[in-house]
């Protein structure tokens, strides 16, 4: 193992398929309240019921589903049946028992750095959630450390390091979100590698750092990973 050099990895759309599920759900849930609103109505009053939840219940399928109905009673005036109701709470069942499904390269390229560096999942949302994919994903063990969190910003980030005892001059964040995955670790002095994901959530959009003096890289899959990682360890 590299002595120092620690490699932090998030799991939703990094690690494994996320976004893509949700915008199936997101399609029923519009197809679903058609005959009350058009898509772009239905959709915007949804992202802000989710953001102003957010605080409460977190990132996650739980919270997606409390949001959904709450958006659905004030779209139709509380004309929403039980049986819509009870349509929705299935769907968002099916979403919890979705399989997990890894992106390309996500275990072979793992297999490859784990006997090198120290690997450390850093993933927000759910407990229970996340821990059931993790744990459905097969891949737990090839991590050292596993942190599921409430949020990602500066303060979490500086908190696993001090839990872990990670230098942020020798870690390096993979991610598909700017906002959770880059921004934070480069702020405390460290890098990151941006793979990003056909699909980004509104909440998680955020413009890449022109400049990060050398401490930011750019990946178009997981597979290319090995290279980055090497150039990294050469500059640190």
């Amino acid at each position: 193992m590299t002595h120092g050099r620690c490699i932090g990895f998030d799991a939703d759309d990094t690690l494994w398929h996320n976004e893509n599920i949700f915008e199936g759900v997101h399609k029923r849930y519009y197809e679903l309240l058609a005959r009350h609103h058009d898509r772009t109505t239905v959709e915007r009053a949804l992202f802000a019921t989710e953001m102003r939840n957010l605080e409460l219940y977190g990132y996650g399928i739980k919270g997606f589903m409390l949001s959904s109905i709450e958006t659905a009673i004030e779209l139709t005036k509380g004309k929403i049946s039980t049986g819509e109701v009870r349509e929705l709470l299935s769907l968002g069942r099916e979403t919890l028992n979705h399989p997990v499904e890894l992106l390309d390269g996500a275990r072979e390229v793992l297999e490859i750095l784990a006997p090198r560096y120290r690997l450390v999942l850093i993933t927000k949302g759910d407990l229970r959630d996340q821990e059931r994919k993790l744990s459905k994903s097969g891949i737990a063990g090839l991590f050292a450390a596993i942190e599921i969190v409430s949020e990602k910003d500066s303060r979490t980030y500086e908190r696993i390091f001090q839990r872990h005892g990670i230098d942020p001059a020798t870690f390096l964040m993979v991610g598909n979100s700017v906002k959770s995955d880059i921004l934070p670790v480069l702020a405390l002095g460290g890098s990151g590698v941006h793979v990003p994901y056909r699909i980004t959530w509104g909440h998680e959009q955020a413009e890449t750092p022109p400049q990060s003096q050398g401490r930011l890289f750019a990946a178009a899959s997981l597979r290319e990973l090995p290279v980055i990682v090497d150039r990294w360890a050469q500059a640190t």
